[in-house]
């Protein structure tokens, strides 16, 4: 299954918690350089996913390759990041000691992790907060802070678990500027989240519903073959299509 076009591939992964099918049958490709969106309501299994992709969880039948390597395998923990739904910073600790932090338990030495936070806290615009509290930030503030605690160590291939949740709208667009330049700059991202509208900013995207990826393709596509002027709309043909 390895293959160099591709970041992540899975094949037939499936992952049940008791009776319950969290995940599916779930064959995915995603393309080296490209953002691809997981789409889907709460309880869709798109956490799930990606926590499997990520060897926090294991599968229970299936195959899944992250960077051409199987997994679970920490081997490739240096070359990935990961942004999980809650944000998982040490309030008691500044900004900047937090990036430390992340950039420590990653091997980076302390020059490299200098230079790895005045360039990141520039790119999030939060330069002037470095010395602050993370418990003293507003929420949208700690969501910048975990992104570029994902980014310390310069990884190749990204995982967002829904990065907007809880962010006003205007933020909720700084932060896809981010992920695009990230994208330019060669990093690979996948990102979940139930928010249809932002997923027009995703190369291609996957519907999932009920641990199955139901539809995939680019977002204009998707609204092509459906007939539909919103991504939302064009879910909701694909859900029903599932139900008949």
């Amino acid at each position: 299954m390895e293959s160099d076009e591709y970041v992540i591939q899975t094949s037939s992964l499936t992952k049940k918690f008791g009776d319950f099918t969290a995940i599916n049958d779930l064959n995915l490709k995603i393309k080296k350089g490209e953002i691809y969106g997981l789409l889907g309501p709460n309880g869709a299994g798109k956490t799930t996913a990606i926590r499997l992709l990520c060897g926090l969880i294991n599968y229970g039948s299936g195959e899944a390759y992250v960077l051409g390597t199987k997994v679970p395998n920490h081997s490739i923990a240096h070359q990935i990041g990961y942004m999980p739904q809650e944000t998982a910073l040490y309030k008691g600790l500044s900004v900047q000691q937090n990036m430390e932090f992340f950039g420590e338990i990653y091997g980076l030495d302390k020059q490299r992790i200098s230079e790895r936070i005045d360039s990141l806290l520039e790119f999030i615009d939060l330069q002037n907060w470095r010395n602050e509290l993370v418990e003293n930030l507003s929420g949208g503030m700690k969501h910048r802070v975990s992104l570029v605690c994902a980014l310390i160590h310069e990884p190749k291939l990204l995982f967002l678990d829904e990065p907007t949740v809880g962010v006003d709208p205007e933020l909720r667009v700084s932060f896809w500027k981010y992920f695009n330049d990230l994208k330019n700059n060669g990093v690979s991202i996948l990102i979940t989240t139930h928010y249809m509208d932002e997923a027009r900013h995703c190369d291609r995207i996957g519907f999932m519903k009920s641990g199955t990826l139901i539809a995939e393709d680019e977002p204009s596509q998707l609204l092509k073959i459906t007939g539909k002027t919103s991504l939302e709309d064009a879910f909701l043909v694909f859900s029903r299509e599932v139900q008949k």
